[in-house]
């Protein structure tokens, strides 16, 4: 399991499913759409609409296409 990134703010967080641990199953605000107080992840950084996040629970790190703003930058391999 990585750890939390250093970098992590409780400040900076975004509502996003995690596709690793799911844990936002079940949960009714979260299926409603709503802000969670439970399921939330941090928001490490951004790039227009591509955001870097780690889920708290798991540690798991993706990057998630918002759908909003500019087209996100081509993603390195």
């Amino acid at each position: 399991m990585l750890p939390i990134d250093p970098s992590a703010d409780i400040g900076r967080r975004a509502w996003v499913p995690c596709p690793r641990c799911e844990d936002h199953r079940g949960c009714e605000p979260c299926a409603a759409g709503r802000n969670c107080a439970d399921h939330w992840r941090y928001l490490l950084s951004n790039q227009g609409r591509l955001l870097h996040l780690q889920c708290p629970n798991c540690t798991h790190l993706w990057s998630w296409d918002s759908g909003f703003g500019a087209q996100p930058p081509t993603l390195q391999p």
